[in-house]
């Protein structure tokens, strides 16, 4: 098998970021983006996943985090891409639901070729610590435009704001392990009567 590693740089006037993922990995990481909330958000991708993640970013978080997210979320989107190549093999879509006490987060991605978002996640509160919910949405639209997936994000139940982002996050990880699984009977066939993702 093909290894399904790869690296990305993104360097801008807001941000510099250098990630690797290990799309076979065990879920090891190594986080240094100055954005502690999305770190342990990320480690949920990671090891519900089974995805190896490094991420080091140095971003304008004098002005706030929100380059920083989003930015990081498009460099993991390039990577995915990156990594998983031409898709021949890849089962394509996945999904997954995930609860966490009160509240239950479902989660389908298709690794189409076309992205589009669709997310629907209300929380009871702006901030969770210091960090603002609104960019979590902003790190999945970065993800989704460039790793090229269609994404549907439903927080169907749920009343702590830690939690519902943690069900998210956790039912990511999980939808992408499903959806990047090889499947021995697909080997070398692309997953689309088109003939291309």
């Amino acid at each position: 098998m093909t290894s399904r590693i790869a690296t990305i740089e993104r360097n801008t006037l807001e941000t510099q970021i250098t990630i690797t993922v290990n799309l076979d990995g065990t879920g090891k990481t190594d986080f240094q983006t100055g954005v502690p909330f999305l770190n342990h958000m990320m480690d949920q991708i990671a090891r519900h996943g089974m995805v190896d993640i490094t991420a080091y970013a140095k971003g304008d978080l004098d002005i706030d985090a929100h380059h920083t997210v989003e930015d990081i979320g498009i460099t993991l989107g390039q990577a995915f891409a990156k990594a998983l190549g031409d898709k021949k093999g890849i089962s394509r879509y996945g999904h997954a639901y995930v609860p966490l006490d009160e509240s239950l987060s479902r989660v389908v991605i298709d690794f189409a070729g076309r992205p589009s978002l669709y997310y629907d996640v209300t929380f009871n509160r702006a901030f969770i610590g210091e960090f603002d919910v609104d960019l979590l949405r902003e790190f999945f639209q970065g993800f989704v435009n460039h790793a090229g997936v269609t994404l549907h994000i439903d927080n169907i139940k749920g009343g702590n704001a830690h939690h519902i982002a943690e069900t998210v996050f956790k039912a990511f990880g999980r939808a992408v392990r499903n959806a990047m699984a090889l499947d021995e009977r697909m080997s070398g066939i692309m997953p689309s009567t088109k003939g291309v993702l």
